[in-house]
């Protein structure tokens, strides 16, 4: 496909910045690739790699939204609804619903349900896969050419965890769509095995399936009866140790100091009130004071799909409490970010509910949660909120120290992964909109940061790293982040082949990192 084609053909509409759907905020490229700049004289493209997050999804579960309904259903059995939130019961049972049935009939997803991803998640992927391909038209063709007699690797591989697996799946697809030459050249590479260590004796390891690895994807949630690591020579040991500690981290009582701070503002209240007596009743929502009155998410709810040929009754855990106000208009924010992302399967429009004033504020309030969980934290907080992506990191190092090395087995690799990774690896980089602690005596916001979840880690958020060589044997490297242009640390100034330039010599990029080169692949 030629370039300019494919770029007209897949063009995503400009970012919703405008809606404050903070890490639901579904994806589009940060730059016109017609601005990108060209490689300098030479120079040609020899591979590149790219880590993204999985595209827009439903609902991980049945959870706040069933409790938020039940909110409704008590409302509407004791008249307390306002016109408009006559309405909202209706529409929280279509999303519930379409999460319930999600993924039925779509050819790759293979258990319909809450968690997969929407149309437009998928859309995100496959789009994302053509402009990768536009991007580089001569590497590819190359690869192309030389299929059948000099064959190199598209490796990757992916989490485990079915949104990110259905992403790498989705993006390949497309690939060999525009490109069916490059099929033989597909790889998944063997999971990391055998895992867990230090076992009893009899107990079996856990085999994952070709092209799975926790330990680079799926690191901030690495498990002992899955991911235990004991030998500390193996390579994965320092990841492992470091997502125990993260995920201690997230359990600490500080953590929960830090996140709780904007409830205890009059702000929380205040848009509270303002986004629900909009649709309930003063009389009903007064009922929470005092804890007079809470709602869960119980019951069971049978959805039955349009053909009549797929039915799921999904029953609730009553794990998810609604006991104020503010967290029944948080979930109700949660809904709306979500359906942002699901346009395609939900008519329902839940910005009626979410007045933009609002939706900045909620947006604000989980940009805050987040930065403290999973972005940059506090500066004595030692880096635990992202340690465990440095693996991550050194494994893009590594793929172009093989190719430094004359190893050029490998073509392109393509991970698939999450915004629990994709955030900590923007920190791990030192990228200068994603690595900005605080002191933990200077409270995180929008006045004093300018870390924000729709830019670190939108739906299907990326980074690509696409390397040049001359003839001379010299790599120069370029970031792209969300496919915009941008420069690594700051401290890398001086790897630019140029004052100012998005290229980088690959050796002091390697240098500016402290990176010492890995064994090889």
């Amino acid at each position: 496909m030629p370039l300019a084609l494919a770029f007209a053909l897949y063009a995503s509409p400009a970012l919703a910045q405008d809606g404050y759907y903070q890490t639901k905020t579904p994806y589009a490229p940060q730059q016109d690739p017609a601005t990108y700049a060209a490689p300098p004289a030479g120079f040609q493209p020899v591979f590149t790699q790219l880590v993204a997050r999985h595209g827009a999804r439903g609902l991980t579960g049945m959870k706040g939204d069933a409790a938020l309904y039940a909110m409704w259903r008590q409302a509407a059995a004791q008249d307390a609804l306002t016109p408009l939130g006559r309405e909202l019961g209706p529409d929280i049972l279509a999303l519930m619903q379409a999460n319930a049935l999600l993924g039925y009939g779509v050819a790759g997803i293979e258990q319909p349900g809450y968690g997969n991803l929407s149309q437009t998640g998928i859309a995100e992927h496959r789009q994302l896969a053509v402009r990768l391909l536009a991007r580089l038209p001569a590497l590819f063709a190359q690869l192309e050419q030389d299929a059948a007699t000099a064959p190199r690797q598209l490796v990757t591989i992916h989490s485990g965890v079915d949104r990110a697996r259905d992403s790498a799946r989705f993006f390949t697809q497309s690939l060999l769509e525009h490109a069916p030459a490059l099929a033989p050249l597909l790889y998944l590479p063997p999971a990391p095995a055998p895992y867990p260590q230090g076992r009893a004796s009899g107990v079996q390891p856990t085999l994952q399936p070709d092209g799975v690895n926790r330990f680079l994807l799926y690191a901030h949630k690495l498990a002992p009866q899955t991911d235990r690591v004991t030998d500390r020579a193996s390579p994965y040991f320092a990841t492992y140790e470091a997502s125990q500690a993260y995920q201690h981290y997230i359990r600490t009582k500080r953590l929960d100091t830090l996140t709780a701070a904007p409830a205890r503002q009059p702000a929380a209240a205040r848009h509270a009130r303002q986004v629900l007596e909009r649709l309930f009743t003063p009389a009903f929502l007064a009922q929470f004071d005092g804890g007079r009155t809470s709602y869960a998410d119980t019951g069971s709810y049978t959805f039955t799909s349009a053909d009549g040929k797929f039915t799921r009754t999904l029953t609730g855990s009553g794990k998810t409490a609604i006991r104020s106000v503010n967290a029944a208009a948080t979930k109700l924010y949660e809904l709306y970010a979500i359906a942002a992302g699901m346009r395609h399967e939900v008519a329902a429009d839940f910005s009626r509910y979410m007045p933009a004033d609002d939706a900045r504020y909620y947006a604000a309030v989980a940009d805050h949660e987040d930065f403290y969980q999973k972005g940059p934290s506090t500066t004595d907080s030692a880096g635990v909120t992202w340690r465990f992506a440095l693996a991550l990191r050194e494994d893009f190092f590594r793929e172009v120290d093989a190719l430094a090395s004359g190893d050029g087995r490998h073509a392109a690799k393509l991970r698939f992964t999450h915004a629990e990774m994709i955030i900590p690896l923007a920190s791990a980089m030192g990228l200068q909109q994603a690595l900005a602690p605080l002191p933990e005596a200077t409270p995180y916001s929008y006045a004093n940061n300018r870390w924000r979840g729709a830019q670190v880690s939108p739906l299907a958020a990326n980074l690509q790293w696409d390397v040049y060589r001359n003839a001379a044997g010299q790599l120069i490297v370029r970031l792209l982040y969300n496919e915009k242009e941008t420069p690594f640390q700051a401290s890398c100034d001086g790897a630019r082949i140029a004052p100012g330039s998005v290229f980088y010599d690959y050796t002091g990029l390697k240098a500016c990192y402290g990176h010492v080169a890995a064994p090889s692949r």
